[in-house]
């Protein structure tokens, strides 16, 4: 749905995106990486408006911080 615009499910084309933010307390689309706001991993959140599937997408950047973090 990120690169197509188009629902893998039902082909719906209505995609909503609901962008990744880190508010007071850790709220929002985000994954804690550190101990801050400020370090938190942004999840994009995009939605077909006809089915109700979703897709949640982290940018590159950040996901060499969330190996380092989350790897055993």
């Amino acid at each position: 749905m990120k690169f197509s615009g188009v629902c893998p499910k039902c082909g719906g084309e209505h995609i909503l995106l609901v962008e990744g933010k880190a508010g007071p307390y850790g709220v929002g689309n985000n994954i804690p990486v550190g101990m801050t706001i400020f370090s938190y991993a942004m999840v994009d959140r995009y939605i077909c408006l006809r089915c109700g599937y979703s897709e949640e997408w982290i940018p590159g950047e950040d996901l060499g911080r969330l190996e380092k973090q989350y790897s055993k």
